[in-house]
């Protein structure tokens, strides 16, 4: 009997060992909830909405993920471009949108469109995104706030903030697509001035009056729809 064919199990077995290990599969990114201390001390980063429905909500903005979508919040708020505007879709158990001067969701601001600056702050109740056209670098001025979780939104949209006080006014957001008497942002606000601009920055030109863009360019709101039992949020 040849010995070669009781050698050949030994044979696969080292070149078993002797494959290399599979490299490692890089962690998924924690997710980034809590701010650094100097982004929640500064009261740049402290966005008030005051609602028409009742209620002020504040919203902590995070410059630390999303700099240039925070500064375009920023700018916007404190040029008045907000005031007025209304929540034109509001899907109870998903999210609150608004920021569109129009109120018919095809509207934004006069300033240049963003780019994207998806981040690991995940889509949970309370979080305030931008909205977008189907163009991921399309956020102009529309935002939405998570009414529950819903995380397949995550790194779709650039998330760049969240409530931290007020929430129960945003569950009073009158729901619809528009809703029958929509609720308005009666104004917004920063705590604080903000810093100064960088040169660079498209926003730090004053922001015209608002304007309604053409319908034939619509901006896109979040598509996933809220599931029918959706889980609960914090």
């Amino acid at each position: 009997m040849s010995k070669s064919l009781f050698a050949l199990p030994f044979v696969a077995l080292a070149l078993i060992a002797a494959k290399p290990a599979p490299a490692p599969v890089p962690a998924t990114p924690a997710f980034n909830i809590n701010p650094p201390a100097e982004i929640a001390a500064d009261p740049a980063n402290h966005l008030k909405i005051e609602l028409s429905s009742g209620g002020t909500v504040e919203v902590l903005l995070r410059p630390d993920l999303a700099p240039n979508h925070v500064r375009r919040i920023q700018t916007l708020a404190t040029t008045g471009f907000y005031n007025g505007t209304i929540f034109h879709r509001v899907i109870p158990g998903f999210m609150a949108q608004g920021g569109d001067p129009s109120g018919t969701g095809s509207g934004d601001s006069p300033l240049p469109n963003l780019e994207a600056e998806f981040n690991n702050l995940p889509h949970m109740r309370g979080v305030l995104s931008m909205a977008r056209a189907e163009d991921p670098n399309s956020a102009n001025s529309q935002f939405f706030i998570m009414l529950a979780p819903t995380m397949t939104l995550d790194h779709k949209y650039t998330a760049l903030g969240r409530v931290i006080s007020g929430m129960q006014f945003v569950d009073q957001i009158a729901p619809g697509e528009p809703p029958p008497q929509p609720t308005k942002i009666v104004r917004a606000w920063l705590d604080g001035p903000m810093p100064p601009a960088p040169a660079n920055d498209p926003a730090a030109a004053a922001v015209p009056a608002p304007q309604a863009q053409a319908p034939d360019q619509p901006v896109a709101q979040p598509a996933e729809k809220p599931k029918e039992e959706p889980a609960t949020g914090g």
